[in-house]
């Protein structure tokens, strides 16, 4: 399958991209080229130009920011068919984050002058690139809620669940990345991991979690428990 239908197919399973209609993801589509990342290299690092949008082909990408202590914290981790790097896309401002491979990957990329130049043509995707963005700051405000607001078994419950209904239940992350994903120290992460472990909600390995009763960890996550 060619580069341009390969990209076509991932924003159709995007769930803001299937919104634009197939003219749209086709024009979107034809202005990729692929570029590879080898293992724990870093693609791009906060304060870079923000100059191409990327699609994940195959593999994963981690994305990070750092705070004043030196912390690594994770904001995300994307897999197949994720799409990355909008914000600084569309308004050409540094990087706010880090994004580093955790295995070979394959991107699709768009640079920011062709797809800037798409977008002039076009007010009706243009006006959907900003309801995108929109619903992407609600995202991420509701995950600063969560690390203010909810305790650390409910934020790792979520967590899980998220990344199980993106690789399913079994899990490649190690406890340091949950940790850093959810905002604790690895050592209160293990402990909750263990109690679940012992309920048989999960199963643990080397650098994976295996979800075993997953409407369990759903339960753990609800606002209403909390």
């Amino acid at each position: 399958m060619s580069t341009p239908n390969t990209l076509a197919r991932l924003l159709s399973a995007n769930a803001f991209f299937a919104e634009l209609g197939q003219d749209a993801i086709q024009a979107i589509a034809g202005l990729c080229r692929l570029r590879s990342v080898a293992r724990h290299e870093v693609l791009f690092q906060k304060g870079d130009p923000g100059d191409a949008l990327y699609a994940i082909r195959r593999g994963q990408i981690r994305i990070a920011t750092g705070t004043e202590d030196g912390r690594s914290v994770t904001l995300n981790l994307l897999g197949p068919g994720d799409v990355f790097g909008e914000i600084a896309l569309l308004d050409g401002h540094a990087r706010t984050a880090e994004a580093t491979a955790l295995e070979a990957t394959d991107l699709f990329v768009i640079e920011r002058r062709d797809f800037l130049g798409l977008l002039a043509h076009d007010a009706t995707l243009a006006a959907r690139i900003i309801g995108f963005l929109c619903r992407r700051l609600r995202w991420m405000s509701e995950r600063m809620e969560e690390a203010t607001l909810l305790p650390l078994d409910a934020r790792l419950a979520r967590r899980l669940v998220m990344l199980s209904e993106d690789y399913g239940a079994e899990i490649q992350v190690t406890q340091q990345e949950l940790a850093a994903y959810v905002g604790a120290a690895r050592e209160s992460v293990n402990r909750v991991l263990q109690d679940w472990r012992r309920s048989g909600i999960i199963d643990l390995g080397r650098s994976r979690v295996h979800v075993k009763i997953a409407h369990r960890l759903t339960a753990l996550g609800e606002p209403s428990r909390i």
